[in-house]
């Protein structure tokens, strides 16, 4: 997948994202730019949340979200 469409996709996901979590921050957002590890991160931050518990939240929200793909 290049470069533009990995942008892409994370734009228009990142409301859906959002909507689930919203305790993050547009800036959260930024720092996150599609990348699955900076999300689990700042989930567990914001959160609250441990490592696992991050990881099936986002299982979870993966598999309610086929089209999108990580960078």
């Amino acid at each position: 997948m290049n470069e533009d469409r990995i942008k892409g996709n994370w734009t228009q996901f990142k409301g859906k994202v959002k909507e689930q979590w919203g305790k993050l921050t547009d800036d959260d957002m930024d720092v996150i730019a599609g990348k699955r590890d900076q999300m689990l991160g700042k989930l567990q931050e914001r959160h609250g949340l441990a490592k696992e518990a991050a990881e099936d939240q986002l299982n979870h929200w993966e598999r309610a979200n086929p089209d999108f793909r990580w960078d």
